[in-house]
């Protein structure tokens, strides 16, 4: 006895030193070590108990039931069945006696060794386990200690870790399912007890929805008063019941009157805080009781609880409820019970949308924010589950109203209180437009009375959403969004804000059109209005401008008109695609109003430019008017494919005035602002919108306009005011684009391609003119890398934006590309070393590859591709690849991909090249990668590898896959089987990788060659390789290399061992159990007879899952013995 009290000392001395502040790390290790060889040594766990029992310093209790986790988690097996015994015995007993004095997480601790002996030995050898933790939660006095059990109990023998077999999971699931009714009752009797004992102001039960009452709700003015003990009992309660609900089944177990407990504490949720006098309790105190984490500490009775205490209840209930709305598959028994619970949520959101309460005079949107923030979260969850995966089972039900849902839905999204609630409730909406959406394409019969039942809610929508968008009405929320900073999408708050809204509106312009045109329309010719009506404000003075607008207030209404009319523009864009395809006809009209007003404001912004004139407050004033001439050429860009389609219509109708006027008009609009002085923001907008005129509406009278030709005077002329690169880039695109692609609704005879051709030429000859004529050697002219750069971004664009046309609009480009292309290919060797220029000049070439390969020809293209590999020497690969994510890398990167797209050429035209990019791959880029991380150089390596294969199988195997597999087999011919080998064992080494990205993509690539090529069939394979990669895929999921891809990797097994099912079941498992180390032969013997020779892929995929499981298991179980045990 003093000896252990001298430990214990000892010890308290040693854990206080390793937490003080002073302490070296060294020491820190010393002392780490000295606790790790006492825990290690047999029987210390005894002197740990005597240390729990006896000491009060939490460092100590902490490291004696971490001993204790450890025992019994991982040396549990090789324990003597009398020591076993007597912990089974000892810790609950010291649970009993010290529970209420010990910190809750020491508690907590002290309870999860309990449960992970219940894990091992329930119902065997711990027979009174489940039975005593019911016995606790019966008890009132220990109740609360119950619960925590029972919690961790339903957590970890239901999700327990690898240290049991499946057999034993699949064990201690069905023993608690076959618990849960019994548990459900007694979770169901603590909720109901309490609140019978304490809901005596709250007399009411719900109303029906039926019943449409939206009055005072009788009885739940003032909010139930609730003792701190209670409140405690019932959150674990909840917990408890949020664990269960998460794995157990829908099932009668569920009942009604437990539903309805749970809606009553839901409730608390929706109170509003009590602004009186806190109540005195019994011990004279005037604070309101603070639940403690995680139930501990069950407050002292009479002690009253507070509204943050009473609306953690209401978010714990509402998260038990959302575990049941999770669940989407519903036993059709069920549906009755879904509908009670959707009931009592309308009573819910009743309540919480409810302003005519006799107690106070809140608006919904001030009561919602007194709310607690997480409740009104998970209340939102539950509605966006409802809408999501319940409401077609519901929806047609006659006792739940679905419009007057939808009208609490609506208050309730616009009264909320954040921006982040109300975004999330808008996806709500757009869930709801998305279902009724398919429901009325699945039924066009019915489609008017389905869309007549929602129209009235739907235009309503459709108003506020507008209205929330536009600042005159709500400036003030508004101004706080962030339209600065970009998201992980590029988008600032604002943006994104205003693109869901918008996202929605275009949803119910799909469902009703006319409604959503005429509620737009009049909004948007409001602030039109005020926009084309500042011209008249204009003073000019000398050959200065100055809008005369001056007052604060005019100036502030001016902003907000400014802002609200970009929205709208962005609005009237979003919705072009209504106009377009078998509706254009119909809605022609509205359309064509549409674009002539969008035509009229773009032109009318261009000519008095206000962009350039002086104004009162231009840091506010001058941003917003440049965003509406870029957001009214924006929207008319937006309505190109309308003009392609008009565009066509025309042309058969012969009469073109109207669509020549809207065009001529819009390049009016348009040319002017293509200049270098004007802010970029605009100019970008006009060179979009001249590229979707040339290359989406593609008007044969365009490249004829003076407006145009001025651009190409412009472009080919004046190299001195050059454009800023992306704008400079897109006008390139567009006007070689109005001379390289075909005319629509015109016969080839008309197309004009001599003169076109001709002209391409020319333009393509002074876009190149300095990049022709830099000076060699390139080193004693110091613009040359900027030449080859920017040039080299324009023609590639150039040819990217023609890779999908016609052949004869590729071959005009290649052919005035030509002379470029022959000038890159020289300047190659003289930038090998600078990898940014070789950067671009790779780009180009790929991009050429990929479009005009055809064009370029054979003979050429092998001299590239030749010259290329020559460059690529290995010291020149190892220098780019090491430089890792360096310009370098990316060189090399960009190689691989050229290489790609040559092995994938059908026909025989590349395959000359095969044995040297081979070569490269496997003798050269391989070597250096193998061993180092490099994983977006990895990436191509073995795409290119795999192209090789897929689109050159037989350059491996000469014979097509239906005479190998008649072959049945014979020996298959088979050439470059050296390379072929190596190929694979470079995937196969990928498997030992870490990076699971490249595991991923080189395991579906093996996948698709056996679909496409019987790759585990070929004898080659089945003979020395798919043992290999048998084994090292099941390694993988043996050490939990790649847990993501468990199902991948399965199939892939699969796949492998159907090649000969029963070789797999009868050969390589055993051979594979043989090599297994840390198994005993009993144990090898069970495992290969517990994976059933099943040949379906669900079974085999669930053996393979046992198998590794198991395998695991039994390591751990041999590894805690004691040396010298006797394995039987």
């Amino acid at each position: 006895m003093a000896s252990e009290e001298g430990s214990l000392r000892a010890l308290e001395s040693i854990m206080t030193e390793f937490f003080h502040s002073c302490t070296t790390n060294d020491r820190k290790r010393e002392i780490e070590e000295l606790l790790n060889s006492f825990a290690g040594q047999p029987g210390s766990w005894r002197h740990c108990l005597y240390f729990l029992s006896n000491s009060r310093n939490e460092y100590v209790m902490m490291y004696s039931l971490t001993v204790f986790e450890n025992l019994v988690n991982k040396m549990w097996v090789g324990v003597a069945s009398e020591d076993k015994a007597e912990l089974r015995s000892c810790l609950p007993k010291l649970l009993l006696s010290q529970h209420a004095l010990l910190p809750f997480f020491i508690r907590n601790k002290l309870c999860k060794v309990i449960v992970d002996i219940g894990r091992q030995d329930w119902p065997m050898f711990y027979h009174d386990f489940f039975s005593n933790t019911l016995q606790l939660v019966q008890s009132p006095s220990l109740a609360p200690l119950g619960l925590v059990l029972l919690k961790m109990t339903s957590e970890e023998l239901v999700c327990p870790r690898e240290d049991l077999s499946v057999a034993r999971k699949e064990e201690l699931k069905k023993l608690l399912l076959d618990q849960i009714p019994t548990v459900l009752n007694l979770l169901t009797r603590i909720l109901e007890t309490v609140w019978d004992k304490h809901s005596v102001t709250v007399t009411t039960p719900p109303p029906s929805p039926t019943s449409r009452e939206t009055g005072v709700l009788v009885g739940d003015s003032t909010p139930m008063i609730l003792d701190a003990e209670s409140a405690a009992l019932c959150l674990l309660a909840l917990e408890c019941l949020t664990h269960l609900f998460s794995w157990i089944p829908l099932s009668s177990s569920i009942t009604p009157s437990l539903l309805e407990s749970i809606f009553h504490f839901a409730r608390f949720g929706c109170q509003q805080p009590i602004k009186t006098k806190p109540l005195s309790t019994l011990n004279g105190d005037s604070a309101p009781g603070n639940l403690p984490a995680n139930g501990g500490g069950y407050g002292r009775t009479g002690q009253m609880v507070g509204h943050t205490e009473r609306a953690r209840l209401g978010v714990m209930a509402m998260n038990c409820i959302n575990e049941l709305m999770c669940k989407n598959c519903v036993p059709v028994d069920f549906e009755e019970f879904l509908l009670r619970m959707f009931q009592q949520t309308f009573y819910l959101l009743q309540r919480l949308t409810n302003t005519h309460s006799h107690t106070n005079t809140h608006t919904i949107k001030s009561r919602l924010q007194e709310l607690d923030e997480s409740y009104v979260e998970k209340f939102t969850d539950f509605l966006r589950l409802f809408v999501s995966v319940h409401l077609r089972r519901i929806e047609s039900n006659a006792q739940f109203p679905l419009v007057e849902f939808l009208a609490l839905l609506f208050k309730y999204t616009f009264n909320q209180p954040s921006h982040e609630g109300y975004l999330v409730c808008l996806d709500i909406w757009s869930i709801f437009l998305d279902y009724l959406t398919t429901k009325i394409r699945s039924r066009l019969a019915d489609r008017d009375s389905v869309i007549n039942r929602y129209k009235d809610a739907l235009v309503l929508l459709l108003r506020e959403v507008l209205n929330r968008i536009q600042f005159r009405i709500n400036q003030s929320q508004l101004e706080e969004l962030d339209d600065e900073t970009l998201d992980d999408d590029r988008q600032t708050e604002w943006q994104r804000y205003l693109r869901q809204s918008l996202e929605v509106a275009a949803k119910v312009m799909e469902l009703l059109p006319s409604q959503t045109f005429s509620v737009l329309f009049p909004v948007l010719q409001e602030d039109l209005d005020v926009y084309l009506g500042l011209q008249q404000f204009i003073v000019r003075s000398g050959t200065s401008r100055r809008l005369n607008i001056m007052a604060e207030a005019d100036c502030r209404k001016l902003h907000c008109a400014l802002r609200d009319l970009s929205s709208l523009l962005q609005a009237v864009g979003r919705l072009a695609e209504f106009f377009t395809g078998d509706v254009f006809t119909t809605r022609f009209n509205d359309a064509l109003a549409i674009v002539q007003r969008l035509v009229e404001v773009s032109c009318y912004g261009s000519q008095i430019s206000l962009y350039d004139v002086e104004m009162a407050v231009p840091s506010v004033l001058k941003p917003d008017l440049i965003e509406v001439h870029a957001q009214s050429l924006a929207a008319l860009q937006a309505y190109s494919h309308w003009l392609a389609q008009f565009c066509g219509e025309v042309q058969r109708q012969q009469d073109q005035t109207q669509f020549m006027d809207l065009i001529t008009s819009s390049m009016a609009a348009t040319t002017p602002l293509i200049n270098s002085k004007v802010p970029e923001k605009l100019l970008l907008s006009a060179c979009h919108l001249l590229v979707s005129m040339a290359t989406t509406v593609r008007p044969v009278f365009l490249v004829s306009l003076p407006a145009v030709q001025n651009i190409f005077n412009l472009i080919t002329e004046n190299h001195n005011h050059r454009l800023p690169q992306e704008a400079h880039i897109l006008v390139c695109r567009a006007l070689s684009n109005m001379l390289l692609l075909p005319w629509p609704s015109l016969p080839e005879a008309d197309q004009q391609w001599p003169s076109r051709s001709t002209n391409h030429a020319r333009l393509l000859s002074s876009l190149t003119q300095q990049y022709r004529l830099l000076p060699r050697p390139h080193n004693h002219h110091p613009t040359s890398k900027a030449v080859i750069q920017q040039t080299l971004c324009v023609l590639k664009d150039l040819v990217d934006s023609i890779s999908g046309e016609a052949t004869k609009s590729r071959q005009i480009c290649y052919h005035s590309l030509q002379e470029s292309v022959q000038v890159t290919l020289s300047l190659f060797p003289l930038f090998i070393q600078q990898p940014d220029v070789t950067d671009e000049m790779l780009s180009f070439f790929l991009t050429l590859f990929q479009a005009l390969r055809v064009q370029m020809g054979v003979a050429f293209t092998e001299q590239i591709i030749q010259t290329f590999l020559s460059m690529f020497t290995r010291e020149q690969l190892a220098v780019s690849i090491l430089q890792e994510g360096s310009s370098g890398s990316k060189v090399v990167q960009k190689f691989l991909k050229i290489l790609q797209v040559v092995v994938q050429e059908p026909g025989q035209t590349f395959k000359p090249l095969l044995p040297s990019i081979l070569s490269l791959c496997l003798d050269q880029v391989y070597p250096i990668l193998a061993e180092r991380s490099c994983p977006d150089v990895k990436a191509e390596m073995f795409e290119l590898l795999f192209q090789i294969l897929h689109q050159n199988w037989r350059f491996f195997f000469k014979s097509s896959v239906l005479s190998s597999v008649q072959r049945t087999g014979a020996e298959e011919p088979m050439e470059n089987q050296g390379q072929f080998t190596a190929a694979m064992q470079a995937f196969g080494q990928s498997f030992l990788q870490p990076d699971i990205h490249i595991f991923k993509q080189n395991l579906s690539y093996l996948e698709v060659l056996n679909t496409k090529h019987k790759l585990y069939h070929r004898k080659l394979f089945r003979n020395s390789m798919l043992f290999h990669f048998l084994n090292v895929l099941l390694q993988v999921l043996l050490h939990k290399g790649h847990d993501l891809l468990q199902e991948d990797i399965a199939l892939a097994l699969y796949n492998m061992a159907a090649v000969d099912f029963t070789a797999f079941y009868s050969s390589f498992l055993p051979e594979f159990l043989n090599g297994c180390q840390g198994l005993d032969p009993h144990q090898r013997t069970t495992l290969a007879r517990n994976f059933t020779p099943e040949r379906d892929l669900p079974s085999f995929s669930q053996g393979v899952y046992r198998l590794v499981n198991d395998l695991r298991f039994y390591r751990l179980c041999n590894g805690s013995l004691p040396p010298g045990t006797l394995k039987l």
